[in-house]
């Protein structure tokens, strides 16, 4: 019965690490996207009377959930629990996000959002793509990998919200350019490149893309729809400049309010 306790001495403290087989590319993806669950918690469509606790869960669901899924589906022990530099990370970024939510209104919170996620979905996708070649997967496989490791995250964050999760709906280039990344970086490492080579082409093509892409507000492809049903006009924020000097009634469809649209707009 006292076995347990006499386990206790071999609790290892150790195992941090910083470097090496991207772990570095990995840790910043994760502490951007830890960042940026922080500030999806506190958006109006995603805000439901979330405790300190409740954001910071966010912040690691969105941080660790993708790099947790992926090395899951390759049978692998996730690094975020092998290495403590992940979650320790992923809460003091969390923290940041939380403090700076609300600090210079709405503008400044969508801009941060907005550039966190387009420096982080490529960073993530690299990581999966090699990760997946690392274990011998197809490039189907190494293509899904590049997918669900830079979205699951989100996915976890919006379906605990009672949110429509990002893959399925309208909205900028998202899975998109996660698989064009990985993609990308196929195709490098097809052709002889090394491994920063390829992953800094992929990083610069996936992250110009998808700012270009903020920028000039191209979408993903709608489905096609029958003759006569209206579309919602529910489309996403673009970068923060670029919804300045909405109505009210335009930030509310943007999802960015949460009174009516004649209500006093959210801070």
């Amino acid at each position: 019965m006292f076995e347990p306790l006499a386990m206790a001495g071999n609790i290892n403290f150790g195992g941090w690490k910083w470097t090496g087989d991207f772990t570095t590319l990995d840790l910043i993806a994760a502490s951007v996207n830890a960042l940026n669950g922080a500030l999806l918690a506190r958006r109006p469509d995603h805000y439901k009377n979330f405790t300190v606790v409740g954001v910071l869960g966010m912040a690691l669901l969105m941080g660790l959930g993708g790099g947790i899924t992926r090395d899951v589906l390759v049978n692998e022990v996730p690094g975020a629990l092998t290495n403590p530099a992940y979650i320790t990370l992923a809460v003091i970024f969390g923290l940041i996000g939380y403090s700076i939510a609300f600090g210079k209104g709405q503008l400044f919170r969508e801009g941060v959002f907005q550039f966190a996620t387009s420096f982080s979905l490529p960073l993530y996708a690299i990581v999966g793509a090699q990760k997946g070649e690392g274990v011998g997967l197809p490039v189907l496989g190494v293509l899904a990998l590049a997918v669900i490791g830079p979205t699951a995250g989100r996915w976890y964050v919006d379906v605990s919200s009672g949110v429509t999760p990002k893959q399925f709906i309208r909205g900028e280039w998202f899975v998109s350019i996660a698989l064009l990344t990985g993609l990308i970086w196929v195709i490098c490492t097809a052709v002889g490149l090394n491994t920063w080579w390829a992953a800094g082409i992929s990083f610069i093509i996936g992250y110009t893309l998808r700012m270009v892409a903020l920028y000039r507000g191209w979408e993903e492809p709608l489905a096609k729809e029958p003759k006569g049903v209206y579309k919602h006009d529910d489309g996403r924020p673009l970068l923060g400049r670029k919804i300045a000097g909405k109505s009210e009634r335009e930030l509310h469809d943007l999802g960015l309010l949460v009174e009516s649209p004649s209500g006093p707009s959210a801070s």
